[in-house]
C-alpha cells in the first residue's frame, strides 16, 4: 500500500513523498537513488549541486568472491536531485576505515584526497568527493547531509548551539565549524560513538547530517527535523523581517525595464576575461530582501553555508538605485565607480587572506548584484550557471532571514570564506574542467527563427555554447522549433519572442526582453524572410512594399536596435545577415525580391563602416535555393519558381543543383555554418565581406 504520511501538514511543511509500494521492489543502490532525488526535488532542503547522501551495502567482491561491505556516495560534482546509478563512487568500508591509521594531522588532511582513488570498489571511474570521510565514519547504513534554509538560518546564527539544544534538544547534536573533509569526518564518527541515540547533528555556518537503518528512516528522520526547525522559526518569528521595508517595490513592468537597462552595461563592464550571461530574479523573497532597512548590512556579511559561498563570491554588490526616486540615468553613471571599488574590495581580501601557494587570483567582479526595489541580477559564464548562482543567493536569502529574526546572523569567517573559495582541491577540479567552447558566454538573436535556416543556425550556434533568442511572427512554430532545441540542448539557453521585424515597437521590446533573460547580446543573425515571384506587370505595389518592409525595413529594425545594445555593452558584437545569391545575381519574375535583397546587402556594408570602430562586425550570407525546411519554399513561391523554370515542384530542387556549378544541394546546416563562422572569432578580422553558400554561381560572384 502506498503511504504518504504529510498529506494533512501545514502549507510550509515538508512533504512525505516516500512510496513504501514503490521503494519495497527496489534493491539498496536503487533505494538510494530514489531518497536521493525526492530530497534533491525541493530547494529548502538542499539546491542544485549541494548536499550528498550514501548507503552502505553488502556487495561481492569481483576479486574474493565474498561478501564485502561497500559504501555507495554521492559523486564529485554530482546534483541529488537529477543524480543516477552512475553519479554515485562505491568505496571499500574497510579499506576507507583503514585510511585513519595512516592520517597525519589535519594539516595534512588534503593529502588523504589522494587515497581516496585506493578505496575504489569495482573499477568505478566515478571520483569520490571530500565529503566521503563524513559519511564512511557515521556508523549508520544511510546517511544524508543537506543544507535546508530552515537549518542553515540556525547554524549561522551566533549562538547556534544553543538554538539547536532548544528546538532538537539531545536527538540532534551540534558541532562547531570545520572546512569539509577527513578531520570533520572523525569528529562525525566521534559525536555518533559519544551519543549513540543522537538521529543527526547540525554542523555550524553549514548544514545538516541525518542517518538511519533503512533509506526510508534516514529519509524521514530528514524530513522531520528540517520541519520542526521551520515550525520552531515560525513561531518565534514575527513582525517585519530584516527591519522592515525601505525601500518600494516598483510594479513587474517597471522592474523588468530598470533590469534591461542595467543588465547590458553591467555585463560589459565585467566581461573582459571571460564572456558571461546574466539572468534575473525578481521573486517574494528577493524583493523583501532588496526593498528591507537591513539590505546593506546583511548584504556585507556575505553567505555562511560553503555551497552558498562558492556560488556567490564572497559578497554582493549593491546598486546604487532608490525607486523612489527612480533616475537610472544617474545608476548608470555611477556603475562603472561601484563595480571597479568591488574589485579593488576582492582584490583587498585576496592579500589579507592568500597563503603562499594560493592560486593565482581569479575574477575580482561580483556575481550578484542586488537593486533596491527591482531584484537580484547574477552573472555566471553560462545562463545555467547564472541561475544556479542566483537560486543558492534566494538560498542564503532565506538563511539571514530566519537567523536575523531569531538571533544575529553570522556570516562565514573571512579567513575561512578564502581558504574554501581559493582552496587547492577546488582549484584541481576547475583545472578539470573542460575547455569552455567557442561561443561560451555568448548570446544571440535569431530573426526567422522558426524556419529552416532559423532553427539549423540556432542549433549551430547552441552546440558551440552560445545562449539563443528565436524571434519569429510564427508563434505556433516558435514554440515548436524551441522545444525541440531545448530538448537537444538545455532550457536555459533557448529563449523565444514572438516579434514582426517590420513592427518598429516588438523589435526594441525584443531587445528588452533578450537583455533581461540574458543579459544583452552578442550575435545578431537577421535571417527572417519572405519571398514572391512575378512578371514586374503583375507585381502590385503591396507586394513590392512587402517585400521592401519585411527584407529591408525589417533588417534595418533589427540592425539599430541591436547598434543600440551593442553600444551600452561596449563588447563588439557580430551581425549576420541572411541576404540571397538574388541580391548579387538578377533572376527573372522576381524584381521585389531580388532589389529588397540587394538593398540587405549594401546596408550590411553601411552598417560594417559604422560599426568597426566598436569592435561591432556585419557581414553577409548569401544562400541560393535552400528548399529543405524552408517556409518560403512552399506555397505560392514554390509553384511560382517552378513555373518560371518550366518544371514541376519535385524537379525543381535537381534543376538547382545541376544549375550550379559543384552540382550540390545546399541546405539550412550550409547556410548555418557560415552564419557561424561570421559570428565566431574565425572571422575576428572580417567586416563587410559576404560568403555565397549557392553552391558555386559565377553571375553572384563578388569580385
Amino acid at each position: 500500500m502506498t503511504e504518504h504520511r504529510g498529506d494533512a501538514r501545514p502549507a510550509n511543511r515538508l512533504a512525505n513523498l516516500w512510496d513504501r509500494e514503490k521503494a519495497a521492489g527496489m534493491s539498496e543502490p536503487e533505494r538510494l537513488i530514489y531518497r536521493s532525488n525526492l530530497l534533491g526535488s525541493d530547494k529548502r532542503i538542499t539546491n542544485y549541486g549541494g548536499g550528498n547522501t550514501s548507503a552502505k551495502v553488502m556487495e561481492i567482491d569481483p576479486l574474493s568472491g565474498e561478501t564485502v561491505e561497500i559504501m555507495w556516495v554521492k559523486g564529485s560534482g554530482g546534483d541529488v536531485g537529477t543524480i543516477k546509478r552512475d553519479g554515485f563512487a562505491t568505496l571499500y568500508i574497510d579499506k576507507l576505515r583503514a585510511l585513519k591509521t595512516i592520517y597525519r594531522g589535519v594539516e595534512f588532511e588534503d593529502e588523504m584526497v589522494d587515497y581516496l582513488p585506493h578505496c575504489t570498489f569495482n573499477l568505478n571511474p566515478r571520483a569520490a568527493s571530500i565529503d566521503t570521510p563524513l559519511h564512511a565514519y557515521v556508523p549508520r547504513v544511510h546517511v544524508d547531509h543537506m543544507h535546508p534554509d530552515a537549518i542553515i538560518a540556525i547554524a549561522a546564527s551566533m549562538n547556534s548551539k544553543e538554538l539547536t539544544e532548544e528546538i532538537f534538544g539531545g536527538e540532534i547534536g551540534w558541532l562547531p565549524w570545520k572546512r569539509p573533509g577527513f578531520e570533520l569526518g572523525l569528529w562525525l564518527g566521534k559525536f555518533c560513538e559519544e551519543n549513540p541515540t543522537a538521529r543527526g547533528v547540525v554542523l555550524e555556518s553549514h548544514g545538516l547530517f541525518t542517518w538511519g537503518d533503512t533509506a526510508e528512516e534516514s529519509y524521514l528522520t530528514t524530513i522531520e527535523i528540517i520541519n520542526k526547525a521551520i515550525a520552531w522559526l515560525e513561531g518565534k518569528m514575527s513582525g517585519p523581517v530584516f527591519g522592515g521595508p525601505k525601500f518600494p517595490v516598483l510594479l513587474e513592468d517597471q522592474r523588468r525595464e530598470v533590469a534591461a537597462a542595467l543588465m547590458p552595461v553591467i555585463r560589459g563592464m565585467i566581461s573582459a576575461s571571460e564572456a558571461k550571461v546574466g539572468h534575473f530574479d525578481d521573486s517574494a523573497a528577493v524583493l523583501e530582501f532588496v526593498s528591507s532597512q537591513d539590505l546593506t548590512a546583511l548584504a556585507a556579511l556575505g553567505t555562511s553555508c560553503p555551497d552558498h559561498f562558492l556560488r556567490t563570491k564572497i559578497r554582493p554588490l549593491v546598486v546604487d538605485f532608490d525607486p523612489s526616486d527612480p533616475n537610472i540615468e544617474a545608476t548608470l553613471a555611477g556603475l562603472d565607480g561601484a563595480i571597479a571599488e568591488y574589485r579593488e574590495g576582492y582584490k583587498a581580501y585576496y592579500n589579507r587572506c592568500r597563503h603562499d601557494n594560493s592560486p593565482a587570483i581569479r575574477d575580482p567582479n561580483a556575481v550578484v548584484y542586488l537593486v533596491p526595489g527591482v531584484g537580484m541580477i547574477t552573472f555566471a559564464k553560462d545562463k545555467a550557471t547564472a541561475r544556479i548562482s542566483g537560486e543558492f543567493y534566494v538560498n542564503a536569502i532565506n538563511v539571514m532571514r530566519g537567523s536575523s529574526s531569531v538571533s544575529t546572523y553570522m556570516g562565514l569567517p573571512e579567513q575561512e570564506a578564502f581558504d574554501i573559495e581559493y582552496w587547492l582541491l577546488e582549484e584541481a577540479k576547475l583545472q578539470r574542467m573542460p575547455k569552455p567552447k567557442s561561443l561560451a558566454g555568448k548570446v544571440a538573436i535569431v530573426t526567422g527563427g522558426a524556419g529552416g535556416i532559423g532553427a539549423a543556425t540556432a542549433a549551430r550556434l547552441l552546440t558551440e555554447g552560445a545562449c539563443v533568442m528565436l524571434a519569429d511572427i510564427d508563434a505556433a512554430a516558435l514554440k515548436d522549433t524551441a522545444d525541440g532545441l531545448a530538448t537537444r540542448f538545455t532550457g536555459d539557453a533557448v529563449r523565444t519572442v514572438e516579434m514582426n521585424v517590420t513592427d518598429e515597437t516588438a523589435v526594441a521590446d525584443a531587445y528588452a526582453r533578450i537583455a533581461v533573460e540574458f543579459g544583452g547580446v552578442d550575435i545578431v543573425v537577421s535571417n527572417a524572410g519572405i519571398a514572391s515571384s512575378a512578371p514586374i506587370e503583375e507585381t502590385t505595389l503591396e507586394l513590392w512594399n512587402k517585400n521592401m518592409a519585411i527584407l529591408s525595413t525589417g533588417y534595418f529594425l533589427v540592425s539599430r536596435e541591436a547598434f543600440k545594445l551593442l553600444k551600452r555593452q561596449k563588447t563588439g558584437g557580430s551581425v549576420v545577415f541572411v541576404a540571397s545569391k538574388n541580391g548579387l545575381a538578377a533572376s527573372p519574375n522576381a524584381a521585389a525580391y531580388c532589389t529588397a535583397k540587394a538593398s540587405e546587402i549594401h546596408l550590411a556594408r553601411c552598417l560594417a563602416l559604422e560599426g568597426a570602430s566598436e569592435g561591432i562586425r556585419v557581414n553577409v550570407v548569401n544562400p541560393d535555393a535552400v528548399l529543405r525546411g524552408s517556409k518560403i519554399w512552399s506555397g505560392e513561391w514554390l509553384t511560382q519558381r517552378a513555373s518560371t523554370y518550366q518544371t514541376d515542384k519535385d524537379g525543381l530542387e535537381e534543376m538547382y543543383r545541376q544549375r550550379s556549378m559543384l552540382k550540390r544541394s545546399v541546405f539550412p546546416e550550409d547556410i548555418a555554418e557560415a552564419i557561424y563562422f561570421f559570428a565566431s572569432e574565425l572571422s575576428a578580422k572580417s567586416t563587410g565581406n559576404i560568403i555565397n553558400v549557392d553552391a558555386g554561381n559565377v553571375q553572384a560572384f563578388t569580385r
